[in-house]
């Protein structure tokens, strides 16, 4: 099984959080328009919505950071905390948690739900990059 080898450790490292800090911005309901939809006509934003308290999303969580650094410069990376933004997520239909939601031109080109392999979101993101 594929990170396997990180079994008993903590899902989030000093490293992880030094290495991301700069790349992935934080979404709310205040900045959304601006910062996902107004952007997203300039280059393809992903957003992750996400909770504290949602395992899979910390499972997902260094697949996102790995996303960023991959596409820097291609694509914006959010993370957006459905329980303080709920009026974004409930805009948008998140259900479930976690969900990435790529959009371009101010609008949502893709929908992935739950801690789905890397391979998976890069074969999503590489239609609508490039």
């Amino acid at each position: 099984m594929a990170g396997s080898q990180t079994a008993g450790k903590p899902l989030r490292t000093k490293n992880m959080a030094d290495n991301t800090v700069q790349t992935i911005q934080t979404a709310d309901d205040g900045n959304f328009e601006a910062e996902v939809l107004t952007a997203s006509n300039s280059q393809p934003v992903m957003v992750d919505f996400w909770a504290e308290w949602c395992r899979p999303c910390h499972m997902l969580a260094p697949t996102v950071a790995e996303i960023a650094h991959d596409y820097a410069g291609k694509l914006k990376v959010m993370k957006l905390n459905v329980d303080e933004a709920m009026n974004s997520a409930g805009r948008y239909r998140v259900q479930g948690i976690p969900t990435l939601l790529l959009f371009k031109n101010g609008q949502v080109v893709e929908q992935i739900v739950g801690a789905v392999p890397k391979e998976q979101i890069t074969k999503a993101l590489e239609r609508h990059i490039g």
